[in-house]
């Protein structure tokens, strides 16, 4: 429709479109006009409101659909509100009209309903304005309530609800007609008539004040009538009324109660619990007040009035609150208590499990969501007094002897019953709490444990069962408790082990504490295991002794057996042949042997055989569960004796049952159970010689006479085995809701109930929540269909065909329940078969098996009951995948399109119309256009029948499969389906929900299939309807389907944002973020994670903004908070309250996205802060000083009502809310590190804040580590943990960030007070290891962050490192021990890591203070502050770790040998001691590795450190005793094996330790490695190979060198570190320099051995021997050029022939490009490549050294041909490091150049031929070879120069290198560019001083040019000082030259030089004038002349006096510089003695 901003309806496009669609056009112009008419001008609406309301009208006798009137009812309401409202009392006469008309044709019902609904929208919106026709009104609805169907009663319900409202106390006249009306209502067979009048009732007890006070108890039982046969829905929505009404007559809203006489009207808890207990008990039918005795007849009260009950029990509770249940609990538990040991309510033992279930219900939702940590302390300190004073009465009762007295057996079960609800939720509380609970455990008023533990002696099992329980919730929530109280119980059970109920309650405490431990990650030790199997075996072994206690001790002994094996691989393994063994001992050692029992023993005897039995299979489960990696084929050939023997008794079962009936009943059923349990779990082979025998009995189980009898269980059979998108056909019962755990047994309870005692064994099941295991007969059943489709396809095939036909046969024999039994069971088993097969992609067996397989299906799919039909429509899609054949596919289609032609009844129908959607749901999908649409040709029809609401659902539902299995292919049919969707949507009544689900599923499938073909223009349209549609649904009135209309919603904007309305959507969303429905909970937070991943502001701003708006009475709690706290608060509060994993998943994840868009830094860090400090025990000052100002008591928030002006937005949340509001924070930090570096900087965060209104993280740091500081010092374990990991991201992000107000200081130095006081509670003596591991890596990375700087501040953090080094020390005492071993060794490790850190920081830091002093030392004196902090943090930091230094340095040796006997590969593993090694024991060998290989690495770096601080010297004369004193072992091997070694040999050890950790790790493939142990190992080495013995070792091992050199030059490969590769060159070098000084020392020792008479053949040691060669990998030098050439090549790859020219930017670009770091690589590679000729023989020399000259001169040329655009400006960061590496390389060249080789005799003549070869090439670098490249010809003259000087003239002067080198330092005097002729003039100096082989031609030649040179200056004087430079420099050269020309040649040189100095000199009028460069040659020429003339006085005299005009010129110059000192000695002593310093410095420099 067209959308334009006109209110009136477009009829002439409404006549022109078709019938179908005006509905949907109606519909979007209302939508349109709700939306609009609150924005439009008022007068604009006057104008219109005629025109309006003769549309609205015309609407309304239109027969409009449920959702139109509705909105139809809305905007004309609005209208009149809006409008003028006076003629609206003439639309509610019209509206009276229609309801009193009898029109009884079609069109009339739909008129007369919107009618209906008009009147109550009118009243609603207009009120009091309508109060006179209100009387008429109400008559004329009730009086057509009579006469209405069950639409119009809902409609009518509805509408006098609105009509309530908007009168409020006006309509208190009619008050009793309504409620007389509603009552009526309440019981009606509509289910939505029954929803209805709830709520119609709920709102007038807003006023009504009769019914919660004299009409209370009528109420009461109207509501238990209304429960009763009632569905989910109506018992929500009636135990909301009924739960509101008995909390207002608890505590009477004041405001709006009239007030009374004498308080009457106010009842009290024990009235209000009584009406409860009435209808729990006696149902709806009146309440006599006489006993139950009296009350003759047993029939029980149906579980739905049971279920409705305990709701509204929750709703009473939830309404009052928080605080009311805190300060009420105790009286509220005895009424409950006396509720659950009521007689009449645990009758039979399913009514006893309904009962404790509701009972637990009421518990759970009521202290699990209601009250905080410190108000569910003290609920769990009543239900221990409850529990204590039971069992005192029961054991007061039991002891005393009179019979009188003597208590009854219903007393015991009664309190039995009591006792398993107070224990479960005993236990569950605690889980909760976790370790906060710990203050319930040492309170002796309480005595937890010990009133818990009593309940172990309890005379019925389920009490006993339920303590043993509560105790494992114990353990798990503080681990710290497992070993004490397994000692406890096991010292228990030894002492009492003669009674039955103590072997089998403590047997129960000690498996169910045993099983706790898989949840427990810190363990027990391991021998506890020992222990635990050791009780076992004792009894089993005296299980025979006495026959009154047999069963408990045989039961008990494997229920310890089954808790061992949960302890997992690691513990078992050492047990396993013990287990093995009492597997063999307790079946017959062969089948004969079994046979020969069957002939001897009576009942009791068998039933403690089966017992046995039974417990031993189910400890073998538990081995194929916990421990499958054990299970090797030799064990399970161990295990086929007693497997077959178990199998074959199944077959005697039926003899034994006829001999002794039902007395081995139940124990025959638990066998059979175990058996099939097992065998489903092992491989089929195993027992494959019983295949026959275990089918027969499945056969008859689950099909034979004996089993039909047994009430079905296809509520928890069947579900599984469904697909899980078809579950919600079969009704709201299997969804997830919040009262899952009671609405469960509504449907399974028909069964038997699920309890603890119907198997103990659960007490070791895996999960964390208490086990309800099913009955056994109905386990059995589920167990068979398991193992019949496991075992199925192995058994041939003709047995196959025969078993299936013989289901069918039976089926079709059998007629009523017994049928829908056996069809439960065989289809079932067919299923789970199918199932199993499509998995594994197994096939059938042969085409006789398809047919009986099909008609069991297709006989299922038409039975009557719901779940059965879903069953056989999964059966089908998986028969025909298992299959696999397209022809029988086509067939199954077939098939179902015929009956769906023929079949007239909706079971059937519904049935093959799901198997149509679901048959191709495995085989790809719908893959024919033609199958495709006769498919929906019959799903359109059948899904229009209207006369039947559940064929249409479930062919709806068809439909969406459909359109999921078609894809693209379905693009054609959308529009039909998208009018289809829309029509049935706007014409379905609400009361039929069910099918409103299904359209909703195809709406969401439609929007999936088109996908982003929503978003174009094209698609407004159909993007219109999907709007339409999702409207409808959330308009309905079922939240379901208002769920799928925001999952519609979401997957619409995630395909088309923009055409979604956050406005709109997302408070809908907020609204419901409270509902009392999990679906929609769900829906809506994954509707907000995914806006809030890409809108989160504008989510939050619509979230705030609809707070606001709301009116005062709906407000709810949340609304408060999103009002005070945002969205975000809001959604703190929900996680603190749900209890379901993935709706808490789902908030976090929002909460995280909404954080990680948010620039709102402060809003987060105080919502975060909020949080943490909103718990009851301890809130914040400012938080404190408020709640006493208001002083408000309660702690605690109501969940359900707005609060009271509080403390702060958050109250009382729980450790879990608030440690991921810690786990946010550092979320916080991480987010802050990748945006602004202000963030972290708090100078520039300071001055930004001053400019914009930005906020940075460093500004909050306060609030940060105050964070932490709660956190970390918290109650709560984890939140421990949390706190101190975000203390370690706060100590390493702001630890280097300096104070700007105090110079030389850190920002956090103000906090070590905080920090400290954080720490010191994790290093007390009782807290768990994980926590001071935690620590430990806190302290250490606080004490090396240089924070504190003062000694005295350190050591109190130093203090807490040393109290845990005493503690490893001393090691632990094995009884005291509470955690298993591999706890110790993570504490220890982190203890000795976290010194290791500490030390290493000290000797960086110590080493840093003293090169300063080395290379600088006035700047160290002038500093001494500076100096004496550097000394307490540095030095003083290295002398606290000196003390303690022996003892570590044997530690972290001890650590380092464990590490590497752990690391050794699985063939070695034999070499790890048997005993274990310092720091682990052998059983935790496996826990162990983990916690090494997390701290090896700094342990290594430290030792090594050690190591080369003492050079390798025993520091004591104990050097084999490295291990602490308490460890069981000596380290490794040193000291046990023959005598104590020599230092020598210990120090070997120590270095191959080292370099085997090292090379081990740096050649592991591991790439997730951290680069810090990549580091660690690098600098490790670096320090071993500073000191000279372990160089000297490497040295002389040659293998070891290669080897690391090969291990370095995969790192340099691998890693792309700057930090790893700069080490690794390091380490290099170190290796060549060991090489050195090896050949260097063996050279020497030949020398002093052989005398020098023989020197030329000393040097043939070094690599290359004689020959020359060079092995690969065997070759030290050739591995070392290996690694020079990959770092060469990867930073300049022109160097590599075939890499050149890959550079896109041309010539020279590489080396411009290089970073700094990049540029010291290539300077150290450089320098290693110098280093390498002289550790090779000459031959050897010879051979390496054109690769080192070629790579030499390559580095050169590539640094010297520049781009032109860099000959300007080089790189910012790359001249200086440029520069370095041009130095490095002239280095490197000059070093090979003076190399010893090059004047070795054997070596000599090819090194001359080389060097010239290099020279030659050097020469050739002048040409750059194109245009836009420069040469930088200084660094290639500087080259040539060290060639000159250093290569001697056997290289240089030799022709042509002799004649290109003279041009080339010719071409540079006479270059352009004064910086060349400088720096040209200034080598050629050092040329001329050289030898004279070399010096003199060059003198002869260059020698005129120079000459030339100097006499243009005169003409061309230099202008700048680079030109002065080049003269003076040329000056300079030219002294040199006379300085080396013989004596008598000098004078005449002079005579040339004197000449040209007084050239330069300039006369005085110019001197004024000269610029200064000018001027600074006169004076250096001046001062030169001085100086020369007095050397060379003859010359001198004689060229004055031959030229007159040189002397005057002289004399002028020394004239005027005479007078000018004359001036400046005068100035100076007037202006004082200031500047005179100045003046004469700058004299005595000229």
């Amino acid at each position: 429709m067209d959308r334009s901003q006109s209110l009136l309806l477009n009829e002439e496009a409404l006549g022109q479109i078709g019938e179908h669609q005006r509905a949907e056009f109606v519909f979007e112009w209302l939508t349109h006009l709700k939306t609009l008419l609150p924005a439009a001008d008022r007068v604009d609406i006057r104008q219109n409101q005629r025109r309006l309301i003769d549309q609205l009208s015309a609407i309304l006798i239109g027969s409009p659909g449920p959702p139109t009137r509705w909105l139809l009812a809305h905007c004309l309401a609005l209208l009149y509100r809006l409008g003028d409202p006076i003629p609206s009392s003439l639309m509610v006469e019209r509206c009276n009209d229609i309801i009193r008309s009898k029109d009884d044709s079609p069109s009339g019902l739909p008129t007369r309903l919107a009618a209906i609904a008009c009147l109550g929208s009118l009243y609603e919106q207009l009120g009091r304005m309508l109060v006179g026709s209100f009387k008429d009104t109400l008559v004329n609805l009730l009086k057509a309530m009579k006469s209405a169907e069950s639409q119009g009663r809902y409609e009518i319900m509805l509408s006098i609800e609105k009509i309530l409202r908007g009168l409020g106390v006006s309509a208190v006249s009619s008050h009793r007609d309504v409620y007389k009306a509603a009552r009526a209502c309440l019981t009606d067979r509509s289910m939505a008539v029954r929803c209805a009048a709830a709520k119609c009732l709920l709102e007038l007890q807003r006023e009504a004040v009769f019914l919660w006070t004299s009409e209370l108890e009528n109420v009461a039982t109207l509501c238990f009538r209304a429960f009763e046969g009632s569905n989910y829905n109506v018992r929500v929505s009636v135990s909301e009324l009924l739960g509101t009404l008995l909390a207002a007559a608890v505590e009477p809203r004041q405001s709006t109660a009239a007030p009374r006489q004498g308080g009457k009207g106010r009842s009290s808890l024990e009235e209000v619990m009584d009406l409860l207990s009435a209808g729990f008990l006696r149902g709806g039918g009146g309440f006599l007040r006489t006993s139950g005795d009296m009350l003759k007849g047993t029939s029980s009260v149906s579980k739905d009035i049971r279920i409705g009950v305990t709701q509204a029990c929750v709703v009473f509770v939830s309404t009052l609150g928080g605080s009311w249940l805190e300060a009420n609990f105790a009286a509220f538990l005895s009424l409950l208590m006396e509720l659950a040991s009521h007689g009449r309510a645990t009758q039979t033992p399913v009514d006893a499990a309904v009962t404790r279930r509701c009972v637990s219900f009421i518990l759970r939702s009521t202290l699990g969501s209601l009250l905080g940590e410190k108000a569910q302390t003290n609920a769990a300190k009543q239900i221990c007094i409850a529990v204590a004073s039971q069992k005192r009465t029961i054991d007061a009762a039991l002891t005393d002897g009179n019979v009188e007295t003597r208590v009854s057996s219903a007393d015991v079960s009664a309190s039995q019953h009591v006792l398993v609800c107070c224990l479960l939720e005993l236990g569950a509380l605690v889980q909760g709490l976790g370790s906060t609970a710990a203050p319930l455990l040492t309170d002796t008023t309480t005595a937890l444990l010990d009133s818990v533990v009593s309940v172990l002696l309890h005379p019925v099992a389920s009490a006993r069962l339920a303590a043993a329980w509560c105790l494992r919730c114990v353990v798990m929530a503080m681990p710290s408790q497992c070993s004490p109280l397994l000692d406890r119980c096991a010292e228990r059970l030894v002492a009492l082990k003669s009674s039955p109920e103590a072997v089998a309650g403590y047997g129960a405490a000690v498996a169910a504490l045993v099983a706790a431990v898989q949840h427990c990650p810190l363990g027990i030790p391991h021998t506890k295991g020992k222990v635990v199997l050791g009780l076992a075996e004792d009894l089993l072994r005296s299980a025979s002794q006495n026959s009154r206690i047999s069963l408990q001790r045989t039961q008990a002994g494997w229920m310890l057996v089954s808790s061992l094996i949960t302890l997992g691989p690691a513990v078992v393994e050492h047990h396993l042949s013990r287990l093995l063994l009492l597997w063999r001992c307790v079946f017959p050692a062969s089948l004969r042997e079994q046979d020969m029992e069957l002939r001897r023993g009576d009942y009791f005897t068998w039933q403690v055989t089966l017992e046995g039995r039974a417990g031993a299979l189910c400890a073998m489960k538990n081995l194929l569960l916990h421990c499958r990696e054990l299970v090797t084929d030799d064990i399970i050939s161990r295990l086929v004796t007693p497997l077959a023997c178990a199998v074959a008794l199944l077959s005697k079962l039926p003899a034994l049952l006829r001999s002794y009936g039902s007395s081995v009943r139940c124990f025959s059923v638990v066998y059979r159970l175990r058996v099939y349990e097992l065998l489903s779990l092992l491989p089929p082979n195993t027992y494959q010689e019983s295949f026959g025998l275990v089918m027969n009995q499945l056969v008859s189980d689950l099909s034979g006479q004996d089993n039909l009898n047994q009430p079905c269980s296809d509520l928890t059979l069947l579900p599984p085995l469904c697909h899980h998108d078809d579950l919600p056909l079969v009704g709201p019962a299997l969804h997830d809701t919040d009262h899952r755990y009671i609405e469960e047994q509504l449907h399974g309870s028909i069964v038997g109930g699920a309890s603890l005692d119907n198997d103990p064994f659960s007490l070791c099941d895996r999960g964390d929540e208490a086990p309800a295991p099913l009955p056994p007969h109905v386990a059995l059943t589920a167990a068979s269909t398991t193992l019949f489709g496991v075992l199925f396809p192995h058994i041939i095939s003709a047995q196959r065909v025969k078993i299936l036909e013989q289901f069918v046969e039976t089926v079709n024999q059998l007629k009523g329940q017994r049928q829908q039994t056996v069809q439960t069971h065989v289809c079932a088993a067919l299923c789970s078969l199918l199932k199993h097969q499509g998995s594994v992609r197994g096939s059938l067996g042969p085409e006789d098996v398809r047919s009986p397989a099909l008609s069991l299906l297709s006989g299922a799919l038409e039975s009557s009951s719901p779940l059965i039909r879903c069953l056989a429509a999964e059966g089908l899609a998986r028969l025909v995948q298992v299959v696999g054949d397209p022809g029988f596919t086509a067939s199954v289609s077939l098939l179902c399109f015929d009956r769906l032609k023929t079949a007239r009844d909706a079971a059937s129908r519904s049935g093959y119309a799901l198997a149509l959607g679901a048959l191709q749901r495995y085989t790809g999908g719908i893959g024919s256009p033609q199958h495709l649409s006769t498919c929906l040709g019959v799903l359109f029809t059948l899904s229009q029948d209207s006369t039947s609401p559940e064929v249409q659902t479930w062919s709806l539902h068809s439909l969406s499969l459909v359109v999921d299995l078609s894809g693209c292919l379905y693009r054609t049919h959308a529009e039909p389906s998208f009018s289809l969707v829309l029509r049935l949507l706007l014409s379905t009544p609400p009361t039929h929900p069910e099918v409103h689900h299904s359209l909703g599923r195809c709406l969401h499938g439609l929007i999936t299939c088109l996908g982003p073909d929503l978003q174009g223009d094209g698609a407004a349209e159909l993007r219109s309807s999907c709007l339409v549609g999702c409207g409808v649904m959330q308009a309905g009135p079922d939240c379901l389907v208002q769920a799928r209309a925001i999952s519609c919603l979401q997957q619409l904007h995630m395909f088309s944002p923009p055409h979604v309305n956050l406005a709109s959507l997302v408070p809908a969303l907020c609204a419901n973020l409270c509902s009392s429905f999990l679906c929609l909970r769900r829906a809506v937070v994954a509707c907000l994670r995914q806006l809030v991943q890409r809108e989160a502001l504008e989510v939050s701003e619509h979230a705030v903004a609809l707070v606001k708006e709301l009116p005062r009475r709906d407000n709810t709690q949340l609304d408060v908070t999103i009002k005070e706290v945002g969205l975000e608060g809001a959604l703190f509060t929900l996680l603190d309250r749900e209890s379901d994993p993935g709706l808490r998943r789902d908030i976090q994840e929002t909460l995280v996205h909404m954080m990680a868009s948010s620039s709102r830094l402060a809003h987060w860090l105080k919502l975060c802060k909020d949080v943490l400090s909103a718990t009851t025990d301890s809130r914040s000052p400012l938080e404190t000083s408020q709640e006493d100002d208001d002083g408000c008591r309660d702690d605690d928030s109501s969940a359900f009502r707005a609060r009271s002006e509080s403390s702060g937005p958050f109250t009382a949340l729980r450790w879990a809310t608030r440690r991921f509001a810690v786990e946010c924070v550092c979320r916080i930090i991480a987010q802050c590190e990748s945006a602004d570096p202000a963030h972290f900087d708090m100078v520039l965060a300071q001055e930004r804040r001053l400019l914009e209104s930005t906020d940075f993280l460093v500004l909050h740091l306060g609030d940060l580590v105050r964070m932490a500081f709660m956190a970390a010092t918290d109650h709560s374990d984890p939140l421990r943990l949390a706190g101190l990991q975000t203390l370690l991201v706060i100590i390493r992000r702001f630890s280097s960030i300096p104070e700007p107000e105090f110079p030389g200081h850190v920002i956090l130095e103000q906090y070590q007070a905080n920090v400290g006081a954080a720490l010191r509670p994790a290093f007390s003596p009782d807290a768990p290891p994980d926590v001071t591991a935690k620590a430990c890596q806190v302290c250490s990375a606080w004490i090396a962050s240089g924070v504190v700087s003062d000694l005295r501040d350190l050591r109190r953090v130093h203090q807490l490192l040393a109290s845990s080094l005493a503690k490893v020390q001393s090691g632990r005492d094995p009884g005291s021990q509470l955690y298993n071993e591999a706890a110790a060794t993570m504490e220890t490790l982190a203890v000795l890591k976290a010194w290791a850190e500490v030390y290493i920081v000290a000797v960086e830091s110590s080493r840093l203070k003293e090169s300063p002093d080395r290379s600088a030392d006035p700047s160290v004196s002038s500093s001494t502050n500076d100096g004496s902090g550097c000394e307490s943090g540095g030095a003083g930091l290295l002398k606290l770790v000196q003390s303690d230094l022996s003892t570590l340095s044997r530690l972290w040796l001890a650590v380092l040998q464990d590490y590497a006997l752990l690391t050794l590969p699985q063939e070695n593993t034999a070499q790890i001691p048997a005993s274990g090694g310092a720091f682990y024991t052998a059983e935790t060998v496996n826990q162990a590795r983990a916690h090494y290989s997390s701290c090896w690495a700094p342990v290594l770096q430290a030792s090594s450190l050690w190591l080369h601080s003492s050079g390798f010297l025993m520091a004591d004369d104990t050097p084999a005793n490295l291990s602490r004193p308490a460890t069981p072992t000596s380290m490794g091997h040193t000291g046990s094996v023959g005598g104590a070694k020599s230092p020598e040999d210990v120090n070997t050890d120590r270095l191959h330790l080292i370099l085997g950790i090292s090379v081990e790790f740096l050649c592991s493939p591991h790439s997730e490695d951290q680069m810090e142990n990549i580091t660690s190992c690098l600098r490790a080495l670096q320090a071993l190979l500073d000191v000279s013995w372990p160089r000297a070792k490497i040295g002389n091992d040659q293998a070891l060198s290669v080897e690391l050199l090969s291990v370095l030059h995969r790192l340099m490969v691998t890693r792309e570190s700057a930090s790893v590769q700069l080490a690794v060159l390091d380490l290099l070098q170190q290796i060549v320099t060991a090489a050195q000084e090896h050949v260097r020392e063996k050279r020497h020792s030949a020398e002093v051995d052989d005398g020098a008479a023989e020197k030329e053949t000393l040097p043939e040691f070094g690599e290359g021997r004689d020959t020359g060669g060079l092995i690969p990998g065997r070759s030290l030098v050739f591995g070392a050029l290996e690694l020079c050439l990959c770092v060469l090549v990867r930073k300049l790859p022109q160097l590599s022939p075939k890499l050149a020219g890959t550079s896109p930017t041309g010539c020279g670009s590489s080396a411009w490009t290089l970073t700094d770091s990049d540029c010291r690589l290539v300077s150290s590679a450089v320098s290693v490549l110098s280093e390498l000729p002289s550790v090779c023989s000459p031959e050897g020399s010879v051979s390496i050294l054109p690769t080192v000259l070629y790579l030499l001169l390559g580095v050169l040329r590539e640094l010297v041909h520049q781009r032109s655009t860099h000959t300007a400006a080089p790189a910012a960061g790359s001249g200086a490091g440029l520069g370095l590496v041009v130095q490095a390389t002239l280095q490197a060249l000059k070093s090979v150049l003076t190399s010893p080789m090059s004047r070795q005799e054997k070596s000599r003549g090819s090194w001359k031929l080389l060097l010239r070869s290099a020279l030659s090439t050097l020469l050739t670098l002048w040409d750059s070879g194109s245009s836009d490249c420069a040469v930088d010809q200084i660094s290639l003259l500087t080259a040539l120069t060290v060639f000159l000087l250093s290569a001697g003239p056997d290289v240089c002067i030799v022709e042509p290198l002799h004649a290109l080198s003279l041009q080339r330092f010719t071409a540079s005097m006479e270059s352009k560019e004064p910086l060349v002729v400088s720096r040209c003039y200034q080598l050629l100096t050092s040329v001329f001083q050289a030898p004279p082989a070399v010096s003199v031609p060059f003198i002869q030649a260059l020698g005129p040019v120079l000459v030339r040179f100097l006499q243009q200056v005169e003409r061309r004087r230099p202008q700048s000082p680079e030109e002065l430079n080049g003269v003076l420099e040329g000056i300079r050269a030219m002294e040199a030259l006379i300085q080396t020309a013989e004596e008598a040649q000098r004078s005449h040189l002079v005579s040339f030089l004197l000449p040209l100095l007084i050239s330069f000199l300039l006369d005085e009028n110019a001197l004024g004038s000269a610029p200064s460069a000018s001027r600074s040659l006169h004076e250096a020429a001046l001062k030169d002349l001085m100086r020369l003339g007095p050397q060379h006085p003859a010359v001198f005299r004689s060229l004055i006096s031959s030229s007159p005009h040189l002397k005057s010129r002289l004399e002028a110059a020394v004239r005027g510089n005479q007078e000018s000192l004359n001036a400046k000695a005068n100035g100076a002593k007037a202006s004082g003695a200031k500047s005179s310093p100045s003046i004469t410095l700058k004299t005595n420099f000229l």
